[in-house]
């Protein structure tokens, strides 16, 4: 009898551990499945790079990566799924048309068609313009302006006394150095010609400022967006020395004072 109560509660212990367990499973599920449901219904999926993408590179599979993106929050003109970026039946590859850092979402705009050229005009923004300036060691801040940078244009024309400096552009994207649109290289180099990304006016103002003197590139730093007003500068304003101070003296006056025969001789300062 005692063996038969022994084993019997054996049983029944390994029964209700089983039930304890199968319910923590059963419950973990449910608790799961609320989640996944809740997670479904405030996010979707968003193709983001698993690595850095360079300019004009082909897009490949290893490079992506669908992650839950808040749906409040979504960028325009992303894709939700890896398919849609990847080449079907043949169909030539896709290449970005700007570097893509990673974790960052893919857009249209910086995703080119399925076998699309990428050339310079994909990395303009809106109603933008890609004008270039001639530079040299000098004018382009000895050769560390690169892509990506952002600068002052200074025209400096005139002669003798007449010389003068103006800023023309202020806080202008750099989108080329020569044939170089990589932003990710950072190399220094002495460049021939500037490639920015100007309005339609002030491509009109860069070609007559290219015509009238030399311009120099100011290179900003990247927490200072701000346009100021800045009057031109002439060489006559550089040159010019400060008054020289003068020192007040106060008049005087002499007076004599006769006392019988003596005569006193005195100064009288005057205001």
């Amino acid at each position: 009898m005692r063996i038969g109560s022994i084993l019997t509660a054996i049983v029944g212990i390994c029964v209700a551990g089983g039930t304890v367990a199968l319910t923590r499973d059963l419950l973990a599920q449910q608790a799961g499945a609320e989640q996944t449901a809740v997670v479904a219904e405030t996010t979707v999926p968003v193709v983001v790079a698993l690595q850095d993408i360079d300019f004009a590179e082909v897009i490949e599979p290893g490079m992506l990566a669908t992650i839950p993106w808040p749906r409040d929050h979504v960028p325009p003109g992303v894709f939700h799924s890896v398919d849609l970026l990847l080449p079907q039946d043949g169909q030539p590859p896709r290449r970005s048309t700007r570097p893509i850092t990673e974790g960052d979402p893919l857009r249209a705009l910086t995703v080119s068609d399925f076998g699309e050229r990428v050339t310079l005009v994909q990395t303009l923004a809106p109603n933008t313009r890609a004008a270039a300036i001639r530079v040299n060691a000098e004018t382009s801040v000895g050769g560390f302006v690169t892509p990506g940078d952002r600068v002052d244009v200074v025209l400096t024309e005139g002669r003798g006394d007449q010389l003068r400096a103006l800023t023309i552009l202020q806080n202008v994207r750099i989108i080329g150095v020569d044939q170089d649109m990589d932003s990710t290289e950072g190399r220094a180099a002495v460049a021939r010609t500037v490639t920015v990304e100007v309005t339609a006016d002030q491509t009109q103002r860069l070609a007559l400022a290219q015509q009238a003197g030399t311009l120099s590139l100011s290179l900003r730093s990247l927490d200072d967006d701000q346009a100021r007003e800045l009057d031109a500068l002439s060489l006559s304003d550089l040159l010019l020395e400060p008054a020289p101070e003068v020192e007040e003296v106060a008049e005087t006056t002499q007076v004599r004072v006769r006392r019988g025969t003596d005569v006193i001789q005195a100064d009288l300062v005057g205001n």
